[in-house]
């Protein structure tokens, strides 16, 4: 049986991608993957974490991976039909439909998980595939451990990728001085980077926009 996990990295974050992944393996890849200490790539080290990237790809059968830019993100959260909940669940339907596993284990986003897989499998072109939709199924099952590590990984690598071209902003999460000091300065500077639906965004857009009605 090929079993597919999937998990994100970077849903709240105000600054870059959020990062979608897939990875497949047989029951003789899962035991691999749990002696190669694979698990929820929040409990890993950003050096273990990239040790790790490359078994895990090396053990998968296939695997696949989707950055969600914030424009997509933005554009979704200001549709009639998506939120941020349903963006993941097309692009978790993207990554079934394309690997085509026998079952897959997701880390469900909504506190609702009756719903949210009920949305999920009206997307799959194989409506009988085995879909276990759950919480914490990054801690529970190694296939979601192993697709979280890489969605971490490549998130890390495009943040790296951006601070190259805009500067540092720290995490990139609004928990971080850094990052709010850098949406402070650099909101009219570098606006692709940011999640203009996050509320932080919004208000220094409406605090600029107060400001210019000000002077005029």
């Amino acid at each position: 049986m090929l079993v597919c996990g999937i998990d994100e990295a970077g849903r709240g974050p105000l600054i870059g991608p959020m990062v979608m992944a897939g990875v497949i393996v047989d029951e003789e890849g899962a035991e691999s993957l749990k002696s190669l200490g694979v698990k929820d790539s929040k409990l890993l080290s950003h050096r273990k974490r990239v040790a790790l990237y490359k078994r895990i790809v090396s053990v998968s059968k296939k695997y696949k991976i989707i950055l969600l830019e914030p424009k997509e993100i933005d554009d979704a959260l200001e549709s009639d039909d998506l939120n941020l909940n349903w963006l993941e669940a097309h692009t978790s339907a993207k990554i079934i439909n394309e690997l085509k596993p026998d079952k897959v284990i997701i880390d469900s986003p909504s506190n609702n998980v009756v719903k949210y897989k009920r949305y999920l499998m009206k997307l799959l072109n194989n409506k009988k595939v085995d879909a276990v939709v759950e919480h914490k199924a990054d801690v529970n099952h190694v296939e979601c451990s192993a697709a979280s590590i890489l969605a971490k990984v490549i998130r890390e690598s495009e943040i790296e990728k951006l601070k190259k071209r805009v500067g540092d902003f720290g995490s990139g999460y609004l928990t971080d001085p850094k990052t709010l000091k850098f949406l402070e300065e650099n909101a009219e500077k570098h606006p692709d980077v940011f999640r203009k639906t996050w509320a932080p965004y919004r208000k220094r857009l409406h605090m600029r926009n107060q400001r210019s009605m000000n002077d005029f």
